[in-house]
């Protein structure tokens, strides 16, 4: 009974004091800069072939005011990447064939891309997410506006396959609950986090942080920028509705992958951390689950309460994915496939397997 009610107090925090993660928000709607500084996209692409045609098309046909040039940052392909992008007055393609030691790949990448341009405003943009042609205005008019540093979305992941169906809203939610998307926003906080698909930021910022130098090494490199930016200016993380991914993940095995890539590296690579987090997580979706299933009268009480928070919080989520609320139920599942996925990445690292991206390994 005493776990119980241990575990509704927490869902009790979460659900009213946590940055009311779970609201799914803010989302920036269409907007138009008053001015337009001129923009430098950079595109790390490494393998990208299906989706780069699209993806660097969608940018050319950005309705911007300012300047707007993208570069593709070819990073040693096996496949047409470079090729497929095409060809526009606006497009410049650099090809490497290298990465130092002490670098992560895309981040070498997009540091190559960032020498080699020069306007005041920069967009990191992942080679599969598709934009809408008001996309880049409505960002540097957030950024502007609000006078920030940097200014980053959770664009809408792909949600087609039945494994992304499953895991994808939660994959969502979960990084809400993480990182609550208010208290990255809040100058007053110390949480910060974005979502390096999308990222435009100020040159002179980058300059003032150290260029991305910085944080050469980090695989979580977006989590790594917004906290070095938020140290020396404002920034701003939300949800878009004018930006979403084309990469499938077309079975489990995707995203299991896709969650043990980074989760030990998350952790700091503490067993301690890790137990922590598995024992965290089991208080919040299984002993409720458990209490609600098995517990005495008092305790099935807690637990269906907890229950009953967990599902609501997940409903605004599962409505920006157009999913039905009764996967909700399906909650402990998911997180147990989660946690399964963070255990993995430990025993990868334990392995000495390392996370590998890409036909990459990073040890």
């Amino acid at each position: 009974m005493a776990i119980a009610l241990l575990s509704l107090c927490i869902w009790v925090y979460l659900f009213s004091a946590h940055g009311k993660f779970w609201t799914s928000s803010p989302e920036l709607k269409p907007a138009v800069p008053d001015h337009c500084p001129d923009i430098d996209v950079i595109v790390p692409a490494r393998d990208e072939a299906p989706t780069i045609g699209a993806v660097v098309g969608s940018l050319l046909a950005q309705d911007y005011g300012g300047t707007l040039r993208v570069t593709l940052v070819d990073d040693n392909s096996s496949d047409d990447t470079a090729r497929l992008a095409g060809d526009a007055a606006n497009l410049q393609i650099l090809r490497l064939t290298s990465k130092p030691d002490g670098w992560s790949g895309k981040l070498w990448a997009l540091s190559q891309g960032l020498a080699a341009t020069r306007a005041p405003l920069v967009l990191f943009a992942d080679a599969d997410i598709v934009h809408d042609p008001r996309h880049v205005s409505t960002l540097v008019a957030k950024l502007l506006d609000a006078r920030l540093g940097m200014v980053s979305e959770m664009v809408h992941l792909n949600c087609e396959s039945l494994a992304e169906r499953a895991l994808i809203p939660a994959f969502i939610y979960f990084f809400q609950m993480l990182y609550p998307f208010a208290r990255v926003n809040d100058a007053r906080s110390k949480v910060a986090a974005a979502a390096g698909g999308t990222v435009l930021v100020r040159r002179d910022v980058m300059a003032r942080i150290g260029g991305l130098e910085a944080i050469s090494a980090t695989l979580i490199d977006d989590v790594a920028l917004a906290r070095a930016v938020k140290k020396l200016d404002g920034i701003f993380l939300g949800h878009s509705g004018l930006a979403r991914s084309v990469r499938a993940s077309p079975r489990f095995a995707d995203i299991w992958r896709m969650i043990a890539r980074t989760a030990f590296t998350q952790l700091k690579f503490s067993s301690v951390l890790l137990a922590a987090t598995l024992v965290g997580l089991a208080l919040i979706w299984w002993v409720p689950a458990w209490a609600a299933a098995f517990g005495s009268d008092i305790g099935r009480t807690f637990g269906v309460s907890a229950c009953v928070l967990a599902a609501i919080s997940y409903q605004p989520t599962l409505r920006r994915y157009r999913r039905n609320p009764l996967w909700a139920l399906l909650l402990p599942l998911i997180a147990l496939f989660y946690m399964s996925a963070t255990a993995g990445s430990a025993v990868n690292y334990w392995r000495g397997a390392g996370a590998e991206w890409k036909r990459r390994s990073y040890g």
